[in-house]
């Protein structure tokens, strides 16, 4: 693991300009260390590991993303990543529900439901291009950034419901009520308790100049780790104490008389890139115990659903939700392409091995196909659209003065991408 981190940076800028993203190096490593090659790594031995890794990934990644949404970026076409996450997201559950229905046989309805939920969210990271190029204009690239930040936060909710309502888990035991006020409540009580305070206490020495900008990163890190590790404790979900305290933290640096110079001094930058390397790592593990092993049970009903899933799952929901938004139609496609599926339906996958779901071989083999699926074709194709977009808007914007894609950026505001 070593090596190949190390491999990978010395070539990092050199494989920037290039089609071949971060995940797909590190999941290719990962297979090739796993099982199916060298068998360096694999879950039977390696889970605690393992699950360590790839929950403390998610933890500072939905911490991050949620810290760096501001109102503006609801203000400059907030349109957008509403209709996506309020009406898209529930719409792309029920449609990789029904979808799996009848391609995947031998699965109950709730283990179906929970496959939907895990490869719901998007991780625009796998297409960083498509979110980052200046040729794409600034409402799609914020809108798809903000949704892409939220919506595994927001898939954490149907994710446990649908768990504790599947017979024969741990999860379930505790019974969909006992989630609810566990995972949903309290943890997003706690969540708020301890951002609200962190950011109480971190503006208060700022103004007084007590803590140094490195400590100040440090500082995040503890807020992070502190709303994860007490859900945890209280058998809640740590992912939603860091996801809700992601938001309060990041509002609360932006109160107060030293909101200027939190908010400028990179407070977060620590844990950013801490996301960005344990991500990379999330991906090579990937490699070795999910990819590696479906690889070796392919079958044309899971090659099928994880295509369907890349595109009419994710694409008809796009289209639907945008109904009347007065989008042209190749930025309507333009969005419903570029759903990556990525490092939160990884860790969900690894999750439901954990819980011991009835269904898990059949599961994790349709979310490694499909995730995998997705790092080759929307990193490689990432470069290509993004231009060739680009290339579309501008006529379009020449051509029709008041186009819905061309709404200017508010100053200050610009896509972040926290995942490699």
């Amino acid at each position: 693991m070593a090596a190949v981190t190390a491999g990978y940076a010395l070539f990092s800028r050199r494989l920037a300009t290039t089609a071949v993203s971060a995940p797909m190096v590190f999941t290719g490593f990962g297979v090739a260390i796993g099982p199916v090659g060298l068998g360096l790594l694999d879950l039977e031995h390696d889970a605690g590991p393992v699950l360590t890794l790839v929950e403390a990934a998610l933890t500072l990644i939905l911490f991050t993303d949620a810290m760096s949404v501001r109102r503006r970026d609801l203000r400059v076409g907030g349109f957008l990543p509403g209709r996506l996450l309020g009406i898209g997201l529930p719409l792309t559950i029920g449609v990789g529900w029904l979808l799996a229905w009848p391609l995947l046989p031998g699965l109950t309805a709730w283990e179906l439901a929970l496959l939907g939920t895990i490869l719901a969210p998007t991780d625009a990271a796998l297409g960083k291009t498509a979110v980052t190029s200046l040729r794409v204009p600034p409402l799609v690239r914020s809108g798809l950034n903000v949704e892409s930040g939220l919506n595994d936060g927001m898939a954490l909710p149907f994710f446990l419901l649908f768990l504790a309502a599947l017979p024969g888990t741990v999860t379930s035991e505790e019974g969909v009520a006992g989630v609810f006020w566990r995972a949903l409540v309290l943890s997003t009580a706690l969540g708020l308790a301890v951002a609200g305070l962190g950011g109480w206490l971190l503006r208060r020495s700022r103004e007084r100049d007590w803590v140094s900008r490195d400590w100040r990163q440090v500082f995040t890190l503890a807020v992070a780790a502190g709303a994860y590790t007490l859900a945890v404790v209280v058998d809640g979900s740590g992912f939603i104490a860091a996801w809700v305290a992601g938001f309060a933290f990041g509002a609360s640096l932006r109160q107060g008389p030293s909101a200027e110079a939190l908010a400028t001094d990179d407070t977060a930058d620590l844990a950013g890139r801490l996301a960005e390397l344990l991500a990379s790592l999330s991906f090579l593990v990937f490699g070795a115990v999910l990819l590696g092993p479906a690889l070796e049970h392919l079958d044309w009903r899971i090659i099928t659903y994880a295509v369907l899933s890349l595109t009419l799952v994710r694409m008809l929901p796009v289209a639907l939700s945008l109904t009347g938004s007065g989008l042209a139609l190749p930025t309507i496609s333009y969005i419903g392409w570029f759903g990556p599926r990525g490092l939160a339906s990884v860790v969900f996958g690894l999750l439901v091995v954990e819980e011991h779901v009835p269904g898990v071989q059949l599961l994790s083999r349709v979310v490694a196909v499909t995730v995998a699926l997705s790092i080759l074709l929307h990193g490689t194709s990432a470069v290509v659209l993004s231009e060739r977009y680009g290339a579309w808007h501008k006529k379009a914007a020449a051509q029709r003065p008041g186009l819905r894609e061309g709404e200017p950026e508010e100053p200050g505001t610009g896509s972040s991408v926290s995942a490699p």
